[in-house]
């Protein structure tokens, strides 16, 4: 089960959010959220680099509790995608790499209205967005 998705920027700013099936909502606006989820990501991107036991940039793809699942993916470019799922879900990787390409790059980069560094804001990018990950198997 799919609940929410985040996109970063490599300086930190917020550009898209949208929720999906969110069983708890937050009690602070989507900003606020947006500035803990990143420097929650900034903080464990710092702690697996500095544990890394080689010279190779050790990050992570995920992290679980006992309620959800947050899935991270990087691009070459530094954008920082996040998807949290419910604790069952797998291929999440593929699916957030294939979410890059086919509808970001394809809707945000390709797309001369989209300003980067820039909150996304195209109803045709959330729309895609949307449907992408409805049709997902991790969905459900």
């Amino acid at each position: 089960m799919i609940f929410n998705i985040y996109i970063f920027d490599n300086h930190g700013t917020f550009l898209f959010y949208s929720e999906y099936k969110r069983l708890k909502k937050a009690d602070m606006s989507y900003s606020e959220e947006g500035k803990l989820m990143y420097g929650l990501l900034y903080s464990l991107k710092s702690m697996c680099q500095k544990l890394s036991l080689t010279d190779s940039s050790g990050t992570f793809n995920c992290y679980r509790t006992n309620k959800y699942k947050l899935n991270y993916f990087e691009t070459p470019s530094g954008l920082w995608f996040v998807i949290n799922t419910d604790v069952n879900a797998i291929g999440m990787r593929e699916l957030i790499q294939q979410l890059y390409q086919q509808v970001y790059v394809e809707y945000v980069v390709k797309n001369p209205e989209c300003e980067r560094g820039k909150p996304v804001e195209s109803a045709l990018f959330k729309q895609e967005v949307d449907e992408f990950l409805r049709r997902a198997p991790q969905f459900r």
